[in-house]
């Protein structure tokens, strides 16, 4: 110090932090202001600045009100060099949290809006907000007077070390990437595994992709796995898809009015049922004799794939009661079993029985007239 602390001096100190203060709290109003506009608006990216705001400004008004009160103390070169480079290096870290926040929700967003869903790929996400705290941190340290020159060189040589004894996870990171960049899989997809596993994608992260079957459970692939195996995906191109029920009637149906009947109730049920596709053009192909009755397929348009068991069940219901409302049977299969008698070893109607043991008098009696 160049001379004594005086009342004056943590008068004035006291004055520059509250007004910090005071200006972060009025910059937290005004930024909650803007949030509730901000929410009006379609673009997400503004909600994400908006909230981000709210963290960095109000702790970058106390710590610009805390370099002016250092400033107003009598304090040597040294300790105010140090009180700068510590100001400089906090807001640093706060910038760089809240820009990583910035940058990691505008991917999100960006995610969201081209795959269509709320849930967006994390993968991208998380290497975008680990590369931006990276370089926040090292300038941090830089500001402070640590060479980060070794720090870089150390991190290169150990990274070497760390590829090499996690091959598995890395595998799997760049597989991630690699199904997300090449589009085959993207969040909100419903996919199915050759090995069974089926389901909408809901996030793919670092190392493993999460998928929500139909009973509303999450089943875990490795990203690896999921970029080796064959796979359908029933989202892409397009989401709308066709169904095919299998039907039949008997061979004493007029197949016109067949045709004409079941298409009615295709138009009734692409209309009226939720997850149909209204503008889809029902089709009736007749293509089996069969043994009891002449097989078609009709087929249905159905908005995604966990439309399909909705539209399938109402359909049925409506065409069995249009069905038996027209007259027209659903034969079940049937099989005719012919019976021939050998007259050689078949004894005559009236032929009296063997005797045998345990058998009555009047049984034996005619057991021997027989033989006689």
């Amino acid at each position: 110090m160049n001379r004594d602390l005086v009342l004056h001096d943590w008068l004035v100190a006291g004055i520059a932090l509250a007004a910090g203060a005071a200006a972060g709290l009025l910059l937290r109003a005004l930024l909650r202001w803007l949030g509730r506009h901000a929410e009006r608006t379609r673009w997400r990216g503004d909600d994400i600045i908006v909230d981000a705001l709210r963290t960095i400004a109000p702790g970058a008004a106390l710590i610009a009100g805390a370099a002016v009160a250092a400033t107003t103390l009598p304090l040597t070169a040294r300790v105010s060099g140090f009180v700068n480079q510590s100001l400089t290096a906090l807001l640093i870290l706060i910038a760089t949290l809240s820009t990583a926040r910035v940058v990691a929700g505008l991917v999100q967003s960006v995610a969201g809006t081209r795959t269509g869903v709320a849930a967006s790929a994390s993968i991208f996400v998380n290497i975008t907000r680990i590369v931006v705290l990276v370089m926040g941190v090292l300038v941090a340290l830089e500001t402070l007077g640590v060479s980060i020159a070794p720090l870089v060189t150390a991190l290169g040589v150990g990274g070497l070390a760390v590829a090499l004894a996690l091959q598995d996870t890395l595998a799997n990171l760049f597989a991630g990437v690699h199904i997300l960049a090449s589009k085959t899989v993207q969040p909100g997809d419903y996919i199915r595994l050759t090995s069974g596993e089926e389901g909408y994608v809901v996030d793919i992260n670092w190392r493993n992709t999460v998928v929500r079957n139909l009973s509303n459970n999450l089943v875990i692939i490795p990203n690896g796995r999921l970029a080796r195996t064959n796979m359908t995906n029933f989202t892409q191109p397009e989401a709308q898809f066709s169904i095919m029920v299998q039907v039949g009637v008997g061979y004493e149906s007029d197949l016109e009015h067949v045709e004409r009947v079941t298409l009615d109730v295709v138009d009734g049920v692409m209309a009226d049922i939720n997850g149909a596709v209204p503008d889809h053009e029902g089709a009736v192909r007749f293509h089996t004799f069969a043994d009891s009755r002449i097989n078609f397929t009709v087929i249905l348009g159905v908005g995604e794939f966990s439309d399909q068991y909705r539209i399938k069940h109402e359909f049925i219901k409506r065409l069995h009661r249009r069905f038996r409302t027209e007259g027209i049977s659903i034969p079940a299969p049937t099989h005719t079993i012919a019976l021939q008698r050998d007259e050689a070893l078949t004894p005559p109607p009236h032929a009296p029985v063997p005797h045998q043991r345990g058998s009555s008098p009047s049984t034996a009696t005619e057991l021997t007239d027989t033989r006689n």
